[in-house]
């Protein structure tokens, strides 16, 4: 993760939004006050974090994820072929 003085992040400000966006990684915005530096990161990461955060800690969700997880690695499960939908055109 890229780290960059506040005062450059300021006066680089739509680069540093275009790079976050572009290349999915956070940036860390430094201060001289170590309780001022903030991360910078895409929406859309935000976004995933979130529902990441929220299906952890959600019991009942990990319960049936963990279920999965067991069925899958003893082979107790089905393949199915992927099915293409068609296109109006």
């Amino acid at each position: 993760m890229e780290a960059v003085a506040y005062s450059n992040f300021r006066q680089n400000l739509k680069s540093y939004m275009r790079q976050v966006n572009d290349d999915a990684e956070a940036l860390i915005v430094t201060s001289k006050d170590i309780d001022e530096t903030v991360v910078v990161m895409a929406k859309r990461d935000y976004d995933s974090l979130q529902e990441t955060l929220r299906i952890l800690s959600n019991s009942y969700l990990m319960e049936k994820i963990q279920k999965g997880e067991q069925q899958f690695q003893k082979g107790n499960f089905t393949s199915h072929d992927l099915i293409e939908e068609e296109s109006d055109e």
